[in-house]
């Protein structure tokens, strides 16, 4: 299989790398791009492979069976359709074409049946919404939502390689906790300090990112009636997304059974007591879900602590699903991956 990886000196893209080698994903042939040609390449699988500048001519000409996409909204919207047409399969960690009607949004765990036969471009949701998802998702098919309130604490790493840079210079300079630096990627200094916007707020007081979580977890778990509501923050956490979640069943459940349901969902790990962290999940590609229990006097109404690493799971190990799963339907008759997981 002859794989495209556009955006791969990227955080997202060199993420990508290392879980097509951990899953053993069948690459006869990577193709790397970027914004430009770099001169030192990458290293695949020990070897290395010359980094191009990203252009639909240079990518077509590479004839890929696959192209993944780790890069800015700009070049998915420049390039994507046109290598579908072309003949490509083409998974997209933008979110140019994730409300598009035309295209599944695709959570292996959640909605695997949304694939259709001709379908060729498969957006990765946002992160957020990912790790809310494949927590909901369970609930979702054994008993109904009736509605979903989220709080999130975002780790820095959700705003790329700046986001990263952005904690640690604050973290080195002097005067930290001082003035935010020119060009910080967040909207308020973030080293010792939460930060409750992320993305530019709409006419309404919501934010771009508040709107992506509620759209796109209303179509992954196709309930575009369900009532989502959703306050996104940004915590000096380097990696691993963490939220609390607040929802109401269709009909009256236990803890129990919501322990049993997470306990047998794919994709997850339920913690029947105590707590966990970002730190203790950051590398791995499962949701964690701690501190089940219902409101007071209420069977309906529940809360729950989930948190997932949004590098991978929110990102590029569901890129690489994705294709596994494409392989597992049969889309790739020569190749043999890794089964998912």
């Amino acid at each position: 299989m002859r794989i495209a990886l556009v955006g791969a000196t990227g955080v997202v893209g060199q993420t990508i790398l290392a879980i097509l080698e951990e899953r053993r994903i069948p690459v006869d042939t990577l193709l790397a791009y970027a914004s430009r040609d770099r001169e030192a390449g990458i290293v695949f699988r020990g070897a290395p492979v010359a980094v191009y500048a990203a252009s639909t001519e240079r990518i077509r000409a590479d004839r890929p069976d696959v192209v993944f996409f780790a890069s800015s909204d700009d070049a998915s919207q420049e390039m994507a359709e046109a290598l579908a047409a072309s003949g490509a399969i083409v998974i997209d960690n933008s979110s140019t074409f994730r409300l598009d009607p035309r295209v599944p949004l695709v959570v292996p765990e959640v909605n695997p049946d949304a694939i259709g036969p001709a379908d060729r471009i498969f957006p990765v949701a946002n992160c957020t919404a990912i790790v809310l998802c494949v927590a909901l998702a369970p609930i979702e098919r054994a008993i109904g939502l009736a509605a979903v309130r989220v709080a999130t604490y975002q780790a820095v790493s959700g705003a790329g390689r700046a986001g990263l840079e952005a904690l640690a210079n604050e973290e080195r300079s002097p005067r930290a906790g001082g003035p935010m630096p020119a060009g910080s990627a967040f909207a308020a200094p973030i080293f010792r300090n939460v930060v409750p916007q992320i993305g530019s707020y709409d006419g309404d007081g919501d934010t771009g990112e508040e709107q992506k979580v509620i759209a796109e977890t209303r179509k992954m778990l196709g309930r575009p009636d369900l009532h989502v509501a959703a306050t996104t923050v940004r915590v000096p956490v380097r990696q691993a997304h963490s939220e609390a979640v607040f929802f109401e069943t269709k009909r009256a459940t236990t803890r129990d059974e919501l322990a049993a349901i997470f306990s047998a969902a794919a994709g997850v790990v339920f913690h029947p007591r105590g707590i966990v962290t970002p730190l203790d999940v950051e590398g791995t590609d499962l949701v964690h879900i701690a501190r089940v229990r219902p409101e007071p006097d209420s069977r309906t109404y529940w809360q729950m602590w989930i948190v997932g690493d949004q590098l991978r799971k929110g990102a590029a190990t569901n890129a690489v699903q994705i294709l596994q799963t494409l392989i597992e339907q049969g889309r790739f008759p020569v190749a043999t991956g890794a089964p998912l997981r």
